[in-house]
């Protein structure tokens, strides 16, 4: 148990939040700049988050803001600090890596905020800084120490060679990996992902999560990989992974993923390449929960770019209380074609209408603008936060997280 921070630090850190609101992106800025002069440190981040769009600093600024803000009731941030661990697990981040992270900190906030960052100022940071990080790396030992034991599990980044590619739609393929040791898999929780290694020549290395498609097996995992318009290490699978490729995995990991024992129904609503876990999920609960209602509803472009259609079709055949819905964008006779439900998007509306918004539980994945609007409309409509499940990729969107 983390000793408790001192009043006067407690103080201290909220008197700083002011400067914060105004420097915070200078900060991290500046922070990210004297960690990625050690390359150890680099490679553990994923640089696309770092580009023009900065969606990673800002994420981060308002991370150290509600830290901040909430830095005597810690108990608000429960859900965030476990969503941090369990990325950092997938990175593999250990002990050693966080006084890296701490003396970039505090020399990027002494820094920016020059004269005004006294000394008590960055003392009291200091002991704020190792007090989170205190926490997260006694919560990562239980996770690494977890996976390590089960049966299947592992630390580090284990061989895995893809045993089979299929195409599943003009954007999306689907990879099933299983380990090159011959051993079994860890069972993953519907709806968690893999981190993985790539070496892409020319590049550091790269480091992406896919979110798991299929259900538990112990023997292989699949993913679904959407190809992304200037997506390294997107393009780098569809390009050049193919049966007998070795891929560098680390074990799965998330806090998303479908209650072991379902108690209410349950709507799986994604858009796009947001399938992948919800088809895990829909696998699980045909194979495994023949009572549990279930509504899956999905949001494509069109008949071209939707994946998977066939497979969901058949998931809901053989179970008495599946129901599907797919939505197609674009029209051109799209209403014509098997795969389409509804044309148009997904609403909020539609979701009152449609699925029962007074006790189901929720889960979504899918672009950021459609996380934001939908998960805003089901709140409109009543449906409590606690019943309310999305998993996103790259830093939080602050509208979600909020």
């Amino acid at each position: 148990m983390a000793q408790a921070l001192s009043e006067r630090t407690i103080a201290l850190v909220k008197a700083t939040v002011p400067a914060l609101e105004a420097h915070g992106m200078d900060i991290v800025r500046e922070m990210y700049s004297r960690m990625f002069q050690n390359p150890e440190i680099r490679d553990l981040f994923n640089q696309s988050h770092h580009g023009d769009a900065g969606s990673q600093p800002r994420a981060l600024t308002g991370a150290i803001l509600a830290y901040a803000n909430n830095i005597e009731n810690l108990g608000a941030l429960a859900a965030s600090v476990e969503r941090i661990a369990q990325k950092h697990v997938g990175l593999q981040i250990l002990p050693e890596h966080y006084p890296h992270v701490g003396n970039a900190l505090l020399g990027a906030i002494a820094h920016v905020l020059g004269d005004a960052a006294t000394e008590e100022i960055l003392n009291a940071w200091g002991e704020a800084y190792w007090f989170l990080a205190n926490i997260l790396i006694t919560r990562e030992a239980t996770i690494y120490n977890d996976l390590a034991s089960a049966k299947g599990g592992w630390n580090g980044w284990r061989a895995f060679e893809v045993v089979e590619v299929r195409p599943e739609s003009s954007v999306i393929t689907s990879y099933v990996l299983k380990p090159k040791d011959g051993g079994p898999v860890l069972r993953h929780r519907p709806g968690q992902y893999l981190t993985f290694w790539f070496d892409i020549p020319g590049h550091a290395p790269v480091k992406r999560n896919y979110s798991i498609s299929c259900a538990p097996n112990d023997e292989t995992y699949r993913i679904s990989v959407k190809r992304e318009e200037q997506g390294l290490a997107s393009g780098w699978l569809h390009d050049n992974a193919r049966i007998g490729t070795i891929l560098k995995v680390g074990a799965p990991a998330g806090d998303f993923f479908l209650s072991e024992t379902p108690q209410r129904p349950v709507v799986l609503l994604s858009g796009g390449v947001g399938l992948t876990p919800m088809v895990s999920m829909l696998e699980t609960i045909v194979a495994t929960h023949p009572q549990a209602e279930v509504h899956y509803v999905h949001g494509a472009r069109d008949a071209d770019s939707h994946a998977m259609g066939a497979h969901i079709r058949n998931l809901v055949a053989a179970h008495t209380k599946a129901r599907s819905t797919v939505f197609y964008e674009v029209s051109d006779n799209d209403a014509e074609n098997p795969g389409c439900d509804q044309l148009g998007m997904i609403s909020g509306q539609w979701l009152s209408n449609q699925t029962p918004v007074a006790e189901a539980d929720y889960y979504l994945c899918g672009p950021r603008p459609f996380l934001r609007a939908l998960v805003s409309d089901l709140k409109s409509a009543g449906v409590s936060s606690d019943r309310i499940h999305y998993e996103f990729f790259g830093p939080a969107d602050e509208a979600l997280a909020a």
